[in-house]
């Protein structure tokens, strides 16, 4: 199973086509060849292996990201209470 986590693009270069993406805190490139509607500076995108695949509404984008921090939230508590055992 593969899931992505929906990035926001903060740049485009029309010229190579390529996105920078903000993903959680993380800048980084993808290529926009597979997306198959236009985007824009703002909106979100699922990516994989270096490539925007999709656009997600951004509703469903945050939905999401809060759903991962909580994961992440509770990971970390986690790991906290495992090294406080040890």
């Amino acid at each position: 199973m593969c899931l992505s986590i929906p990035s926001k693009i903060t740049t485009i270069d029309t010229e190579t086509n390529v996105a920078t993406v903000d993903t959680m805190g993380v800048s980084r490139q993808v290529s926009l060849d597979l997306v198959n509607e236009p985007v824009t500076i703002g909106d979100y995108v699922l990516i994989h292996v270096g490539f925007a695949m999709s656009r997600i509404d951004e509703a469903d984008a945050l939905e999401s990201l809060k759903v991962y921090e909580e994961i992440l939230a509770k990971m970390d508590e986690e790991e906290a209470q495992a090294r406080g055992s040890a």
